[in-house]
């Protein structure tokens, strides 16, 4: 054997020294291989239903249809319904090579049928590649995620990328659990403390589907309760969603399933667990494994496989609105998915929305509703403070609480923890004249002047501004007073009264779950209000009238709605609990509250926006743009001919460095915005008239994203002014 041939056996290690150079050389000058997705040119195509209807990952109006491609042979067995795929996108008309398509970009998509011919009469390309062989888009969640998009005036794409969570491959390569027998059937447990709801549970356990309305009663057993409504469903052997508002209420009804079904029959659905157990937990449901789901917003759209009951709580939280386009309402998809999948309904609050009212109005719904001597057996006593009182209260003038706040507050804390609600977080928020209340404004830019946390001068809350000699335009006083203050102010102020009592803060920066049940003072903006062992024993809802004072359709609504959620965090009337509400106790909102009686301020409600022919009566759009874009909109729109259109209004210039909303103009730029209103029954007429709209001048060339010539256009806005 040659020495060579030795090295050559030896491995690189025996090299000769020219020899290695010589390698080295050649590795260096060789060009690295780039991936290229395949043409499949010249590849057979599958021999049964050679082609894919796809739904391409464009999330644009004029492209929201289905387009055809080639399913080449190799790809047959995994090019099934349901399946992520790959295609090239955008590819001219001449560019054909050997019967097929090429060119173009690549983009995702999910495939949605297989056809054996196409209605495109020139040539197809061809699938790029089956992502993953596993199926997630059913044909259920197709059908609903079509429904939501023509309900809003969307794409199909946006909604799918809502419904069908990022792909792990990871989660994808773990099998699901087996799936477990159907429980037993729960007692009714504290669902007969309500009228009519212990005919609902057994109507969920025999696999009926009852539609209700819940006003829920005070204190902690709504999470068993909804737990109690799942585990009646699944005996039947069908499925539940329940969705609520954030992670803290998710953790109490995940807890609730877990005690009274025990592990491994839910799954939990949040952003917060992390695309790859998220979509693990999801893959869990999809595949059947699991029948009971709990989770955020996103949960909508979970594939629980034969529905018995959706359920959503507190939907007038703005937690359940989606901030995506093209930004749904978890109240509506749920509804539409009742009636998709013909199933139970369980609407659920401690206050009633509107919305709520109008189900059970129509006949919809039905409520379940606690008698009036239950309610007064678990509600606390509530107090007001109107400006009358606050008039003749020199402490109130004085200092941060009227007396007779002041006197709840001593004595709930030698019972225990007590509960202040502040409307803003922060320190001192707007400021305002001590005399006639006139808001304090800065003499550059007519911005509203904030107070400091260090003490300094004032500041404007726009231009940033310093303001040292600052005097009252209406009735020259140079006196100050806060007109909304912050919850951090507030902790600080209540410390210097008490300064022997902890105080703790919850609210945007930090929000507390829970708190011990001793005695403490617990200041919290609305939202943020932690559950106190036991119940609180008192509770302050401070500046009632900067709620009701917003601008705003629902004002009293969503007032009422974060007073009620924080009452009932507190102990009942008899066990000493007490609420000191400072507002005008002759509003509405704020009588309501007294009586404990949230369904007929909903009614009432409902009655006057009947009147009016405000939503939820009617259907509603807000349209917005610059002026010329927004005239050429409406002039190029075919509306119904029953359509109202109210305005143009000009909108709130956006503030450089300040929040910027979804939809609300660039900074700078000067919009206008109108309201479309049409009667009930006509509101698919009007989403497809907008939605036809805005395809078009996307398709030539007009701005829909938020560009130059944007126009946005919202089915059912929030907030109308």
């Amino acid at each position: 054997m040659s020495s060579e041939n030795g090295s050559v056996d030896g491995g690189a290690e025996g090299a000769q020294p020219e020899q290695l150079a010589f390698i080295r050389e050649s590795v260096r000058k060789a060009k690295v291989p780039r991936a290229k997705p395949r043409t499949w040119r010249g590849a057979a195509l599958a021999k049964e239903l050679p082609v894919a209807r796809v739904l391409v990952d464009k999330g644009v109006l004029h492209l929201d249809r289905y387009f055809d491609y080639a399913v080449p042979e190799e790809l047959d067995a995994d090019a099934q319904p349901g399946v992520r795929v790959r295609v090239r996108f955008g590819a001219g008309r001449g560019r054909v090579r050997e019967g097929r398509r090429e060119g173009g970009g690549l983009i995702d998509g999910f495939l949605v049928e297989r056809l054996a011919e196409s209605d495109y009469s020139g040539p197809l390309a061809a699938l790029a590649q089956v992502v993953s062989p596993e199926p997630v888009l059913s044909e259920e969640l197709l059908g609903l995620a079509r429904a939501v998009a023509d309900r809003y005036a969307g794409s199909l794409a946006d909604v799918l990328q809502l419904a069908v969570p990022p792909r792990s491959a990871r989660a994808e390569q773990r099998p699901s659990p087996e799936p477990l027998p159907p429980p037993p059937a729960p007692e009714v447990g504290s669902w007969g403390r309500y009228e009519r709801g212990d005919a609902f549970v057994e109507s969920l356990a025999s696999g009926g589907a009852p539609r209700a309305v819940w006003n829920a009663l005070p204190g902690p057993e709504w999470s068993a309760e909804l737990a109690r409504a799942v585990a009646a469903t699944l005996a039947s052997g069908r499925g539940a969603l329940v969705v609520v508002p954030d992670g803290r209420a998710v953790a109490r009804v995940d807890a609730a399933l877990t005690s009274v079904l025990g592990e491994g029959r839910h799954a939990v659905l949040t952003a917060d667990a992390g695309p790859e157990k998220r979509y693990r937990e999801w893959l869990a449901v999809r595949r059947g494994a699991v029948r009971a789901v709990v989770g955020t917003r996103a949960a909508m759209f979970a594939p629980v496989r034969d529905l018995g009951l959706v359920a959503l709580w507190d939907d007038g939280d703005d937690s359940h609105s989606e901030p995506h386009a093209p930004q749904p309402h978890a109240r509506e998809v749920l509804l539409l998915r009742a009636a998709q999948d013909k199933c139970g309904f369980l609407l659920g609050s401690w206050s009633c929305t509107v919305e709520a009212a109008q189900l059970v109005e129509s006949g919809w719904a039905r409520p379940l509703i606690a008698s009036r001597e239950q309610v007064r057996a678990v509600a606390p006593l509530v107090r007001t403070v109107g400006d009358q009182d606050l008039a003749r209260d020199e402490a109130a003038r004085a200092a941060r609480l009227p007396t007779l706040a002041w006197q709840a507050v001593r004595e709930g804390l030698r019972h225990g923890p007590v509960l202040v609600q502040v409307p803003r977080r922060g320190y001192v928020p707007r400021m305002a004249c001590a005399n006639c209340r006139e808001p304090a404004r800065c003499r550059h830019c007519a911005g509203p002047l904030e107070g400091q946390e260090s003490g300094a001068a004032l500041r404007c809350g726009w231009c940033g501004r310093d303001e040292g000699a600052w005097h009252c335009p209406e009735c020259g006083g140079f006196r100050l007073r806060a007109q909304v203050v912050g919850a951090r102010r507030t902790a600080e102020e209540l410390g210097r009264a008490f300064p022997a009592v902890p105080v703790r803060t919850s609210g945007r920066e930090h929000v507390l779950d829970t708190v011990p049940g001793a005695p403490a003072l617990v200041v919290s903006t609305p939202g943020a209000e932690p559950v106190a062992e036991g119940g609180y024993a008192a509770a302050l809802l401070l500046d009632g009238w900067a709620m009701l004072g917003r601008p705003d359709l629902r004002a009293g609504e969503d007032a009422l709605r974060r007073w009620i959620a924080a009452s009932a965090l507190v102990r009942a009337q008899e066990a000493g609990g007490t609420v000191v509400v400072v507002a005008e106790p002759t509003l509405r909102p704020v009588q309501a509250l007294v009586r404990w009686d949230p369904v007929g301020h909903a009614v009432r409600e409902l009655g006057e926006r009947a009147e009016l022919g405000f939503p939820p009566v009617s259907r509603m759009a807000a349209v917005s743009g610059t002026g010329e874009a927004l005239a050429e909109f409406l002039a190029a729109v075919e509306l119904p001919a029953e359509a109202e259109v109210l305005g143009p209004v000009p909108l709130p210039v956006t503030v450089a460095g300040g929040p910027r909303r979804v939809g609300a103009p660039p900074v700078g730029e000067r919009w206008e915005r109108v309201l479309v209103r049409v009667p009930p029954g006509r509101g698919a007429a009007l989403a497809s008239s907008l939605k036809s709209a805005q395809a078009t001048r996307m398709a030539r060339g007009g701005g829909g994203g938020g560009g130059e010539g944007a126009v946005w256009v919202r089915i059912d806005p929030p907030d109308i002014g």
